[in-house]
Parts: structure tokens; C-alpha cells; sequence
């Protein structure tokens, strides 16, 4: 697997680092750490830099090599802890540009399958990682994009919300073959909405009611029980849940009473229409779950 960790120096980055350790065990041929200068790349800009413009960027440019250095240090124990470490390919790049547009174009470039970084950043270095930039990579990545929310080496606790559609088989299959652990615990949770309406259940009795939902309800167990299937016959732990209330609540409570370490969801691609009037149900997840979230992306899922 390539790894493309973006790196500005503060704590979320830095977990996103040692995540590392949590996704070793699959050993990643290629680490690459990616520090982004917020700023147009030299020499790009008309006429001739302000003297204190030359010094700010040059002193950006210094920190950003001393954090890809720490940082590098950092990936280096984290996969030396899990035993990869002489296997993996580490990297630095610093380049300069749009943060989260910059991180997406790099991962094509690498042809990353895996966008590793923290939620968001609080570091001197001003402009990354901050407010909804993770989110903006997630919208533009053309692979999968793991967002580290808290430190975490070890993976135990997984999270696979589902439901029948391609993007979940292929972020089944991805967590499968690239992220869990053998020491995890996989819960297949999935949601179905009730055929019902709130008003219409007032009216109805209890068996009328059941054999309503009931169907539902037969259709959803069959559905999370061939994802686990899948799971056990590779030699995987892996457990169900099925609820019947809206799909991002349940999610987010099942994350919460579980204490997850991690939550991995498929997406498709929406359009700038369906995205402007829909939103998306991994973006939303992403915006709410307590713990680190998985979204599974791309034809290399």
C-alpha cells in the first residue's frame, strides 16, 4: 500500500503519524510525509517578492524541513514498533500551493492509495490543516482518506457502517486487505429505514406494524451477515448490528457506545449538485463521529 501523510507539525498531524504504527501490520511499500507551504510556488508570481515576503516564506520553508524531519522520525518509530520499518519506503516532499487541492493532485501523482492526516491543525505554521480542509480533501481525493481525530497505535475496535451498494463491498474489501489488523474486532453495523412513517405507525398494531418491518428487517440481517461472512473466511473477527432509526444517528451512537477506534465507510462521487443540496453521508461522519473515520474512495479500493 502507498501512504500519503500530510504533515503541518501540530498534534493532529502528529497522530496521524503514529497512526502508522495502527496500519502497519499490512507493511506499506511507500510512506510519503507532505508538508504544503500555503503560499504560490517561487518564482510563479509576477514582478519581484517584498523583501519581508522573501523572509517569511523562507523561514516557512526552514520550519516546514525541520518538521518533515521530526516527522519522519516519528514514522520511522511508529513502523519499527509494528516491525515493518525496514520495508517501508520513506519519503519527503515540500511543495507550496492550495492545501487540500495540493494534497490531492500529490496523491494522484503517487498514485497513493491512502490519504492519511489529522482533523485539523492548530501549529504556528498558518493556513493548514485548518477548519474544513479535511473535509476538502475527502471531496477531491481520488483514493481513500483516513482523518486521525485522536491518538491512537493500536486498532481494536472497527467500525464498517454498510449498506448494499459498491462503495461498501469495496470499503469491505479495502479494510480487509489493507487496514485491519488480525488483533481487531470488525462490527458490520448497518441502518434501515423504516417503510413506515412516524404518523402511520400511530395508527397501526403491533403485528400490523411487524409485518411491515419485519421484511426489512430479514433483508438488512442477510445483508451484514455475508459481510461478515466475508470477514470470518479470511480468518477475521468480525460481529453485526442492525438498527432501525436514522442512518447518521445510529452510526454516530453505535461509534460512540463502542468506543471505536475507527469508523470506515464507503462513498461514491457526488456531483457539485447532489453535493450543494445533498450533502454526503460519509462528509457528515466525518463532521460527527468521535473517533478517526475511514473513507473508502477510488478504483484502487
Amino acid at each position: 500500500m502507498r501512504i500519503l501523510c500530510a504533515v503541518d507539525g501540530s498534534d493532529y498531524s502528529q497522530w496521524g503519524v503514529q497512526m502508522l504504527e495502527a496500519l502497519a501490520g499490512r507493511e506499506p511499500e511507500h510512506v510519503t510525509l507532505l508538508h504544503v507551504i500555503n503560499k504560490p510556488r517561487p518564482g510563479t508570481t509576477q514582478g519581484t517578492r517584498p523583501p519581508a515576503e522573501k523572509q517569511a516564506l523562507a523561514a516557512m520553508e526552514k520550519a516546514g524541513a525541520l518538521l518533515l524531519r521530526d516527522a519522519e522520525r516519528s514514522a520511522k518509530g511508529a513502523l519499527a514498533q509494528a516491525m515493518t520499518g525496514p520495508r517501508t519506503a520513506l519519503h519527503q516532499i515540500m511543495t507550496y500551493g492550495s492545501i487540500a487541492s495540493t494534497i490531492a493532485q500529490q496523491a494522484r501523482r503517487l498514485r497513493a492509495d491512502l490519504i492519511l492526516m489529522g482533523s485539523r491543525g492548530l501549529s504556528d505554521i498558518k493556513g493548514f490543516l485548518l477548519g474544513s480542509v479535511s473535509r476538502q480533501v475527502v471531496s477531491m481525493a481520488p483514493c481513500s482518506v483516513l482523518v486521525v481525530k485522536e491518538r491512537c497505535a493500536v486498532l481494536r475496535r472497527v467500525t464498517l457502517a454498510v449498506d448494499d451498494s459498491k462503495p461498501s463491498r469495496a470499503a469491505a474489501q479495502f479494510l480487509r486487505s489493507q487496514i485491519l489488523p488480525d488483533s481487531a474486532t470488525v462490527t458490520i453495523l448497518s441502518s434501515m429505514e423504516s417503510p413506515v412513517t412516524d404518523l402511520a405507525a400511530r395508527y397501526l398494531s403491533t403485528s400490523q406494524l411487524a409485518e411491515l418491518t419485519e421484511p426489512v428487517r430479514v433483508r438488512t440481517l442477510n445483508l451484514v451477515n455475508s459481510f461478515r461472512d466475508a470477514f470470518i473466511k479470511e480468518g477475521l473477527s468480525a460481529t453485526t448490528a442492525v438498527h432501525m432509526d436514522h442512518v447518521i444517528d445510529t452510526i454516530v451512537k453505535h461509534v460512540e457506545a463502542e468506543d471505536a477506534d475507527l469508523l470506515v465507510v464507503g462513498s461514491r462521487r457526488l456531483t457539485k449538485t447532489e453535493r450543494r443540496y445533498l450533502g454526503s453521508v460519509s462528509e457528515s461522519l466525518l463532521r460527527h463521529a468521535p473517533c478517526s473515520v475511514l473513507i473508502v474512495r477510488g478504483a484502487r479500493a
